[in-house]
């Protein structure tokens, strides 16, 4: 028996979407749940073991590929990795950034020295805008193969925007706390 349900292929392929940056994010969603529905271990509880663990699995890959495809630096890193692998150990080339990492985790430590939330919620406009900026810049560098060492950098800025966006949000958690 054939298994229409089955799983395999790019991300993309996954969900029938384009190999691009920019993506819809609801139409991924509303294609997930569709994708799901189709392979979702409750489906094939009546199935034998191997069967119910090969419908486990297919909806593993789902997750993973809904979560990859979700988040820009995640997908971005995909993108590039799907090209060809990017050097995990590669020495960044990056000094402005590597500066302004170090100024926004001094103000980020002040701010939460302060506690003042009003600033703390305009770092947070800063810093996503600065990421929107690499998102867009990323956007137009990653297919083209003269400009992979640029998408190279711009997925590090994202992991980075990424951790100290997250990182914020902490912070305010941790105020909210008092």
């Amino acid at each position: 028996m054939s298994d229409p349900a089955r799983v395999t292929g790019t991300y993309y392929e996954l969900f029938n979407l384009p190999l691009t940056f920019e993506l819809d994010l609801s139409e991924l969603g509303r294609r997930y749940r569709d994708a799901v529905r189709r392979v979702h271990p409750d489906r094939f509880a009546a199935a034998g073991d191997q069967e119910q663990r090969a419908a486990v699995e297919r909806a593993a890959a789902l997750n993973e590929a809904y979560e990859t495809l979700r988040s820009p630096g995640r997908r971005a890193l995909y993108l590039l990795n799907l090209q060809a692998p990017l050097e995990e150990e590669a020495t960044v080339q990056d000094p402005e950034f590597l500066f302004q990492q170090m100024e926004w985790r001094e103000e980020l430590e002040e701010l939460g020295e302060r506690a003042d939330f009003a600033a703390i919620d305009a770092f947070k406009k800063r810093l996503a805008s600065f990421r929107k900026e690499v998102d867009d810049e990323f956007a137009q560098t990653w297919q083209d193969p003269a400009t992979r060492t640029d998408a190279e950098r711009l997925v590090r800025r994202m992991q980075f925007l990424d951790k100290v966006l997250y990182e914020v949000g902490q912070l305010e958690e941790r105020l909210d706390d008092f």
